[in-house]
């Protein structure tokens, strides 16, 4: 009874953080910021980022951590696993070449702020559709990446399986309303988009891929 109560409380404060992260992203907010604190939307997304670390680091700390191991891979697999692992790992710097970080993380709005060149249509970040490197087989790169990091791991106890689980719900979640947002800012040119590639896994972009260089070459 106390391990259910307490994959339970998992669950509910993970999802007290991914609501909250949600809610601060959507357009909706935004737009409300934008209309009753102006002054405040070049520093929205830095706020933004600092409120999911913390709220983040609040889940982490404040959840109950059962001791239950699911499993524990001897050796030699406990290094095999770490090699999918490192794969994703390096998968997620790739993507990063292709973000800009500055504007990611907030620092370009609050350079544009300062210089005068911030415009408030454009909210919080300024995006341009992004579909080479990892985005040509994935709509999603960064949480396919995470997904698979997440996954192989030498070492499974309760609460990273929970964890997991629920980071593999909002992904998917995340992912319906954040593509709302982009065929609305992209229109046609992201419907085309969402046509072509997969979302998160790339089986079919994968496949595409095989058959126009292997096949009908």
């Amino acid at each position: 009874m106390i391990l259910l109560i307490n994959v339970l409380l998992i669950i509910f404060l993970f999802s007290i953080f991914g609501w909250l992260h949600s809610f601060l992203a959507s357009n909706k907010i935004k737009e409300t910021v934008r209309i009753n604190f102006p002054r405040f939307l070049p520093f929205y997304r830095l706020a933004y980022n600092v409120i999911s670390l913390l709220t983040f680091y609040l889940f982490w700390t404040f959840s109950p951590k059962p001791d239950v191991i699911l499993y524990d891979l001897s050796f030699p697999f406990d290094l095999l696993i770490l090699v999918p692992q490192f794969v994703s790992l390096l998968g997620l710097l790739w993507t990063l070449k292709f973000i800009d970080g500055k504007e990611f993380f907030g620092i370009s709005q609050i350079q544009r702020w300062k210089s005068g060149t911030y415009k408030e249509e454009e909210l919080d970040e300024t995006s341009s559709l992004q579909i080479e490197g990892p985005y040509k087989f994935s709509r999603h790169p960064i949480y396919l990446f995470s997904i698979l990091f997440l996954l192989f791991r030498p070492t499974m106890n309760l609460f990273y399986l929970v964890f997991v689980l629920c980071s593999l719900i909002y992904f998917y979640v995340g992912s319906v309303y954040e593509e709302r947002k982009l065929v609305v800012r992209f229109g046609d040119e992201y419907v085309s988009y969402q046509k072509n590639v997969s979302k998160i896994f790339p089986a079919k972009s994968l496949l595409k891929f095989f058959v126009e260089r292997f096949i009908w070459k």
